[in-house]
């Protein structure tokens, strides 16, 4: 069984497990499965987001960058889908 705890400053402590009996003694199947679980928990994005400070500024000018790129991208997918 895996584990794992990451208590650096973290607001959650997040608890990640997978064991052999839920991917079938795969131990392939296993890292996989981990790996998956910690990306749907964003353990290691916020990991690297608080290793440095960012201004609270700079935090909400990405946040509002990251929101039009991915509306422009959707408007785009709307309109490629009218096309056709």
């Amino acid at each position: 069984m895996v584990k794992t705890n990451i208590g650096y400053k973290m607001s959650k402590t997040v608890n990640v497990s997978v064991s052999l009996d839920e991917v079938g003694g795969n131990p392939h199947r296993l890292i996989k499965r981990f790996i998956k679980k910690c990306k749907k928990e964003k353990i290691v994005e916020e990991f690297r987001d608080r290793a440095y400070y960012e201004k609270p500024s700079i935090k909400r000018r990405r946040e509002k960058l990251r929101k039009i790129r991915n509306a422009r991208k959707a408007e785009a997918e709307r309109n490629s889908k009218d096309r056709n």
